[in-house]
């Protein structure tokens, strides 16, 4: 069991490692915008190499683990994530609720599609809700698909949960 330890970026910021029955095994992580360190851990999801994919959201990246805690790469190019989700092959979504001029300017909030294994964005669902003040709080936090392919956003400001079909 993977726990993400640290929404407020003033607190932890640390990875929790449990066993089945809840022990506590190891953590990783600190405050910092190293390898390894994070600001605003913001949420886990695991591909089908049983690689760690951590949503360091207040440092615009998603950082890869091994099952141990140690780093292995650090993606930017998928948005300022606030959830993530890995399909069984290896699609991974990440929704970024935050991206705007005042929180990584020049990246668009909304849904980043992309291949788990090697990185390559293939696809983009924006943001459908304007953000005329940066204020950065209309867009999804939570991300998920079901058997059918279709994508769910979870969105804190309108707070809904949208539901986008393929065409």
């Amino acid at each position: 069991i993977f726990v993400a330890d640290g929404h407020d970026a003033g607190g932890n910021n640390r990875v929790v490692k449990l066993a089945a029955d809840g022990t506590f095994l190891m953590q990783w992580g600190e405050t910092g915008e190293g390898p390894g360190q994070f600001a605003d851990v913001h949420a886990l999801a695991m591909d089908s190499q049983g690689r760690l994919f951590v949503a360091d959201r207040a440092n615009s990246r998603i950082q890869i683990f091994d099952q141990d805690g140690n780093h292995l790469d650090t993606w930017t190019h998928f948005g300022r994530p606030s959830g993530l989700f890995i399909t069984e092959d290896d699609v991974l979504y990440a929704i970024d609720s935050e991206s705007n001029t005042r929180r990584n300017p020049g990246v668009r909030r909304g849904v980043y599609i992309g291949n788990a294994l090697t990185g390559e964005l293939t696809a983009f669902v924006p943001d459908p809700e304007p953000d005329p003040d940066n204020s950065g709080t209309s867009g999804g936090e939570g991300v998920a698909l079901d058997a059918q392919g279709n994508l769910y956003a979870a969105e804190v400001g309108p707070q809904t949960v949208r539901k986008y079909t393929r065409r």
